[in-house]
Parts: C-alpha cells; structure tokens; sequence
C-alpha cells in the first residue's frame, strides 16, 4: 500500500497477540507500536529476564551468569522467562499478573489479515481513488461520460459499434427527453450529418423565403408610398398654396400685379369656399407639375379648354383642383348645395358664385361641361358661370365631378369683402 492506515485499537496489534497468548491473565502486553523490542535491549523487558540485550547474553535475559543461567535455567526461559510466572513474570506480564490474580483464559486469535497475507500491486493514490470513483457514479448515474474526447469516443463505440451506427427510435426519444436536461450522449459522425442535412432547408423552403421577403419588402414599400402620397404630399401642397396665396397677397398690396395675360403656372386670383374652409390660389393652366400637384387650383385657359375670365361679362370660368392628395382642394365639393357661395379674389375686385347644380359622375372626356353654356348645368343661355371639376370616386381618376356656379355678386375691394366672406 502506497497510502497511510490507521493504527488498530488498542490490542489489535501483536503485542495484544502475543500477551493474549502466553500471559495466564490474559491481561493485554506491550505493542510493538508502543515498545518495540524494549528500552534497553533488542527485546527489552519482553522476553523475561530484564531484556535480552539489557544485561548481555548472559544477564538476566538467556541466564543470570550465561546460558544455562537465569535465561532458560533457574530464573530464564523456564523458571522466569516462559515458565512458571508465565511468558511475562519478569517482564511485564509478571507484575500484571500478580496484580489481576484472574484465571486463565483462552486467547482471542484475530483473523488473518488479507493484506498481509501476500504482495499486492499498489492502488491509485486516494486522491485518484476518489476522482475516479466519482466520476465512475457519475457515469453510472447519467449514462454519459464525463471523461476527455477520448473516453467520450470510447462511451459511443461502445453504445453503437466502431462507427456509430444509428439508435433505436426508444434511445432517440430518451435522448430527446434528456436533451433538455444536458445530459444528452454524443452524437456519431453519421447521426451528426443525418441531423445536418435535415435541418438544412430545402428548394421549396427557400423559395419560400424569398418570395415572403419580397412581399414583405413590397408591403413595406407600398405602405411607403402610400404615406408619401396621403400625408406627405399634402402636407408639401399646402405649404407651397401658402406661399403662394401670401406673394399674390403682397403684390397685390404693393402693386407689382395687374389683371391681364398670366403665364402658365402664375397665380393670379385666391378661391374661397367657406362652406368649405377652402382658402387657395388660382393659377394659370392645369398641370399637374406647375399647378394642381403644388397645391393650386388651375384655370383653363389653354388651347380647345380655354375657358374665360372672372370678369368677362359671359362665359364659363372652368377650374381643375385635386381631390385627393396634393393639398386635395375640391376633396369635399361634393358636400356643397345650392345656394352655398363660392367666392374669386382677384386684386380689384370680388366674384360671388351661388352654387347652383352638380353632375356626380362623368367621364374625362366630356369637355362640354365647359362650354360657354355648359351642357347638364341647367342653364339655358349666356351667363357668367363657374365650373369645378376634380376626380370622382375617391383616390381614382376615372370620372369626373362637376359643380358649377352663377356668379350674382361682383364687389370692389374698395368696398371691403362680400358678405359671404365676412359671415
């Protein structure tokens, strides 16, 4: 044994034995623990006499004057040594028994001790001893090693042959039920590469993908676009009309303008519609990039839709205005009934229009909406008209609405505003 044991109870060792078996007390000896072969001699005071080397040969140990003397004669190894005061009376055992006066008795044998018996190889320190026998429980007790990469790779051969091999569908799932505990075996190249390849996605699968990321990414875009066109090009209209309602205003104050010719794009009059709370300026022509997308309402007045003036003495003053995004002015002319004033700001005078009749629905083409006496207004002969025209239904542009106006008053700004416009 490389390791340490600990001492024998008191009387296990040989001296306990040896006392056992040759005192008639039965009282315990000296070990060879405590008193190894004596204090003065190799056996000391143990084989009688005193000692057997206390004295010298011839001392009180094998005889008091030599052999024959105290040792094995008279007072030796018959008479003092092993004799009749016993293996101990002129030792230890002679004094102990005088004292007890017991009777004999028969002395306890121990059993042999087994790791006495032969030579043996020597086991791991206990340091080892105990690692190992931990990490064997721990083994035993998750069925996975718990070893390096080598002893791991021998627990999976062991399991599953050279190569692996694969489970039986029962290990699978116990080691699925044990997967979520961590203790979950290794897995073999072969199973390692099958569980690869079923998570690898297939064709289909990744068709999918790309086709849900490309309607993903349209949504997206199409949600884009369609704030751009509800919420941001209104709100850029309107702060283009304002603008352009506060230069006209301005020059009109310090005189920069006169009523006349106007180019394309210029603005010239302001529309109010206070049914409406429509405050927004007129400008020539119906373009979309120059007038009706920066928030304006246009004017015909180009080739065949050349409509007239405020203030010519008849005609039919035409005008074209979103109804949806870009600042979206005629969005609710629907709502207007006969009777409601639409009024023209130009830089002398005011223009009150009553609204007069309404066409819900027509198609794009129908220009004679226009006409000097626009056809399905109602009115029968020359006047002095208005008509507003914007797209019908909602958010399309596939018909036409059409509202139109008799004008009854025309005011000086002189005079201050029209009645309409103050109430």
């Amino acid at each position: 044994m490389t390791a340490l044991r600990p001492e024998r109870e008191s009387g296990a060792a040989y001296g306990e034995s040896f006392t056992d078996s040759y005192s008639d007390t039965g009282e315990q000896g000296t070990s060879y623990g405590q008193q190894p072969y004596g204090e003065s001699g190799a056996l000391g005071e143990w084989y009688g006499g005193e000692g057997y080397v206390a004295q010298g040969p011839g001392a009180e140990g094998y005889g008091a004057e030599g052999h024959p003397g105290d040792g094995y004669g008279g007072d030796g190894y018959g008479t003092d040594g092993h004799g009749a005061e016993g293996y101990e009376a002129v030792g230890h055992g002679r004094e102990r028994a005088a004292a007890s006066q017991e009777p004999y008795a028969e002395p306890y044998i121990p059993p042999p001790d087994d790791e006495t018996v032969a030579l043996r190889i020597p086991g791991p320190p206990a340091g080892e001893a105990i690692s190992a026998s931990a990490a064997s429980s721990a083994t035993s007790a998750t069925g996975t090693p718990t070893g390096g990469r080598a002893a791991r790779r021998k627990a999976a051969k062991r399991r599953h042959g050279r190569h692996g091999g694969s489970r039986t569908a029962s290990e699978a799932a116990e080691a699925a039920e044990s997967g979520s505990e961590g203790s979950q075996a290794p897995l073999s190249r072969v199973e390692a590469r099958r569980q690869a390849r079923a998570r690898k996605p297939s064709a289909g699968v990744l068709a999918s993908r790309a086709i849900g990321e490309v309607f993903i990414t349209t949504g997206v875009l199409m949600l884009l676009f369609v704030s751009y066109q509800l919420w941001w090009t209104n709100v850029r209209a309107h702060a283009q009309a304002d603008k352009e309602a506060s230069s006209l205003q301005n020059d009109w104050a310090s005189g920069k303008r006169n009523p006349g010719t106007f180019e394309p794009g210029q603005g010239f009059a302001i529309l109010h519609i206070p049914k409406l709370d429509v405050v927004v300026p007129i400008a020539e022509g119906v373009s979309n990039k120059k007038v009706l997308d920066r928030g304006m309402v246009g004017h015909y007045g180009e080739g065949k839709l050349k409509t007239a003036m405020p203030d010519a003495k008849t005609g039919n003053f035409g005008l074209a205005g979103h109804r949806n995004t870009h600042g979206e002015p005629f969005r609710y002319i629907n709502r207007l009934t006969p009777g409601d004033a639409v009024v023209v700001e130009t830089q002398d005078k005011y223009f009150v229009y009553k609204m007069a009749s309404v066409l819900p629905v027509t198609s794009p083409s129908n220009v004679s909406v226009l006409d000097p006496v626009p056809r399905d207004s109602g009115f029968t002969k020359p006047g002095r008209y208005i008509t507003l025209t914007t797209c019908t239904p909602e958010f399309t542009s596939k018909y036409r609405l059409i509202v139109w106006g008799k004008m009854v008053e025309e005011r000086p700004r002189s005079k201050g505003k029209p009645d309409a416009l103050v109430s």
